[in-house]
């Protein structure tokens, strides 16, 4: 939906099941319909729309795009951002380390985002900007060389060269995001500034990266890696990185006791990676490649109850913190207070708590869609204490 000081508001569609085409399509009108007559009702809806590879391919066919736009107007809905970052299968199946597959060293990603922009393109509203949020360059654990590094700038390049001649021809202002997340290549702000700062350095003076190229900034994964919300996004300014997208995204905050250490084994699924970063009382930082293997230390590793898990598990945004529980919401909530200090900051917000089958049973005893109503009206509270409202 429209917001103030021209913000656009979605939710994420990565939480439905979709591969195919007519499968994503059918996810909209079964559930994203039925969320937007109770949260936006008489006024236009947007999506913040999840396509694969395979439904990207198939939405190219020109005639299921004209029946998708004629959809979108009928419905009064409009597309604003493409999560770009899951290439295959997301739901039903082990992802883990694949979600970042193929990665930035590859031409299936270039190949893949290029088509998504180029959707995006004709779906995009007059007077919109459009983004697409996609992996943060690899998996750490894939990068051997410096080569592919190499590769995976140049390829990079290769996509700015395609937004921008897309951008040109079509009078919209595109822009493609790059997702720091725990243990991937770009994980820190600190990473991601020193990435973009190599970028220019590859092409000195070549401004179309500073419009067309920039960082979709989820507030779980910065919150789990303990960064604080104004230094993080004031070090993203400083090297001149555009904040494409921001994710409204929380992550499990929780002290090691031995009863939080045996509930959390209900967050532990062979679905998603749910990366662990450990902060010691002196400020050490430790990382568990996922949330059993930090289980599986022994609690003689973790002797102090000051230390601090912060678990890569995204949660629904209007969660209370329980007895052994709690959240990292207040990064979320600092992203927010920086918003209303400067409303220019982004204007591209998508709600992005995708891990509903995965959620232990006492977190989804509501419907899907009561769940999505519940995160628009919290985050629609939180905009409005800030002085940000629906417009129009």
């Amino acid at each position: 939906m429209k917001l103030s000081h021209g913000l656009h508001l979605a939710y994420c569609t990565n939480i439905h099941r979709g591969e195919s085409w007519a499968q994503t399509f059918q996810s909209l009108k079964d559930y994203t319909l039925a969320v937007r007559d109770r949260v936006a009702t008489g006024q236009p809806y947007a999506i913040g729309l999840r396509l694969g590879a395979d439904a990207a391919r198939e939405l190219a066919d020109p005639a299921a795009l004209l029946a998708f736009q004629k959809w979108l107007d009928r419905e009064h809905c409009y597309i604003f951002t493409i999560n770009g970052f899951p290439y295959g299968q997301f739901h039903g199946t082990r992802v883990k380390e694949q979600v970042y597959a193929p990665d930035w060293t590859t031409t299936e990603r270039l190949d893949y985002t290029n088509r998504l922009f180029d959707l995006l393109a004709q779906l995009v509203p007059a007077g919109v900007d459009g983004s697409v949020s996609t992996v943060p360059v690899s998996f750490k654990e894939f990068i051997h060389d410096e080569r592919q590094v190499r590769a995976a700038r140049e390829n990079l390049w290769k996509c700015v060269e395609h937004i921008e001649r897309v951008s040109r021809r079509t009078g919209r202002a595109l822009h493609l995001g790059l997702e720091p997340e725990p243990l991937c290549y770009l994980e820190t702000s600190a990473e991601a500034a020193k990435f973009f700062d190599q970028m220019r350095a590859d092409r000195p003076g070549d401004l179309r990266l500073d419009e067309h190229l920039g960082v979709n900034y989820d507030c779980c994964h910065l919150g789990v890696e303990f960064e604080q919300p104004r230094e993080a996004l004031a070090r993203l300014r400083q090297h001149h990185v555009k904040i494409s997208k921001i994710h409204l995204s929380s992550a499990l905050k929780v002290r090691p006791t031995a009863e939080t250490r045996a509930a959390l084994s209900a967050f532990a699924d062979d679905i998603y990676f749910h990366q662990v970063i450990v902060r010691a009382p002196d400020g050490a930082i430790t990382r568990y490649r996922d949330l059993d293997v930090a289980l599986a230390q022994p609690p003689t590793l973790h002797p102090h109850l000051t230390e601090e898990w912060r678990i890569h598990f995204h949660i629904p945004l209007h969660s209370r913190p329980t007895a052994l529980f709690d959240t990292t919401v207040d990064h979320l909530l600092g992203v927010l207070d920086e918003v209303r200090a400067n409303p220019k900051l982004c204007s591209h917000f998508e709600m992005e708590t995708y891990t509903w089958e995965v959620m232990p049973p006492e977190m989804k005893k509501r419907s899907v869609v009561d769940q999505l109503v519940s995160e628009y009206e919290w985050t629609l509270g939180e905009f409005a204490k800030r002085g940000i409202t629906p417009a129009g």
